[in-house]
């Protein structure tokens, strides 16, 4: 067998394969991959950078590949799938198949849950379920809720509604349900007063930490719809609420961003865990990428 000349591509999606470094947006993709990529080089590792759907690409010549910005894949998952199934018979993927398919459906939510892992009180909602959220929201004793699809990112088709807007959102979410799985989960006060904490774990220990806050008069945090992002240093309790949301993954990933919120009902609330292809915001810790290359290298021996 030939050796094979790629130690690690770095996965992104077709739209950012030349990314345009005069974009703030796409300036900031390039940052944050040149970091992990001089990290690997630096280990003498050889890395390209490819997107997932390179129609040319031979994934047989490449040791290992690393999810970054494929944020594309849930627009494309008819596609991405197969390519999963496929690409990971190939080589080695970061964070590995199993984890990806299992993290890709927000229904791991009750996994971790059932491990005792405290998450933001939710309930599924199966395509074609004959439900409503008057009646989800009156059998939980829910007074504010977010709904969102199962399968999603980037706050898709995600609506906040309280009693006063429960009319005008009964025919949007009747609409989702009967194209996909939905999430109905309690809307958690502190995100608005408090903000979103993403931990990032690597290797299962937390490198560093940012606080995401929603713009004036959104409750989404995400840069998408306008929210902020803040250098934050985890305390102790904030670092073992996250460590332990990953060690209760099926199998341990190499990276995870943990997001989750302070609780009505004090401590802390899982928002979600993030194994796929979370932005891991190194540009506010660069040392964390070492970590990751660090971590990448040893697994490849």
């Amino acid at each position: 067998m030939h050796a094979k000349p790629i130690d690690v591509v770095i996965l992104t999606e077709d739209r950012y394969v030349r990314p345009d470094r005069d974009d703030w947006y796409q300036a900031q993709i390039a940052h944050e991959e040149d970091l992990v990529a001089s990290a690997l080089a630096g280990l003498g590792l050889h890395v390209e950078r490819r997107s997932w759907s390179d129609a040319d690409m031979d994934w047989t010549q490449c040791r290992s590949a690393l999810f970054r910005s494929t944020w594309d894949y849930f627009d494309r998952f008819a596609e991405f799938a197969p390519w999963l199934d496929r690409v990971s018979g190939e080589t080695q993927l970061f964070n590995d198949a199993a984890l990806i398919r299992w993290n890709v459906d927000k229904h791991y939510l009750a996994d971790l849950a059932a491990k005792g892992v405290a998450a933001v009180p939710t309930r599924f909602v199966e395509r074609g379920e004959s439900t409503s959220l008057t009646e989800i929201m009156a059998a939980e004793g829910w007074d504010e809720i977010v709904f969102k699809p199962a399968v999603s990112g980037a706050a898709r088709l995600t609506f906040r509604v309280s009693g006063a807007s429960l009319v005008q959102h009964e025919p949007v979410f009747a609409r989702c349900v009967a194209e996909e799985a939905m999430m109905v989960q309690r809307f958690e006060p502190a995100i608005l007063a408090d903000g979103e904490l993403s931990l990032i774990v690597i290797a299962g220990r937390t490198t560093h930490a940012i606080r995401k806050t929603a713009r004036a008069g959104d409750f989404r945090v995400q840069d998408d719809h306008g929210g902020t992002v803040h250098p934050h240093a985890p305390d102790a309790a904030q670092c073992a609420f996250a460590e332990a949301a990953v060690a209760a993954c099926p199998a341990q990933p190499l990276y995870a961003r943990v997001d989750f919120v302070r609780a009505q009902e004090g401590g802390y609330r899982l928002m979600e865990l993030e194994l796929v292809e979370p932005e891991l915001f190194f540009r506010f810790h660069p040392p964390a990428a070492e970590a990751l290359a660090q971590g990448l290298a040893e697994k490849l021996r």
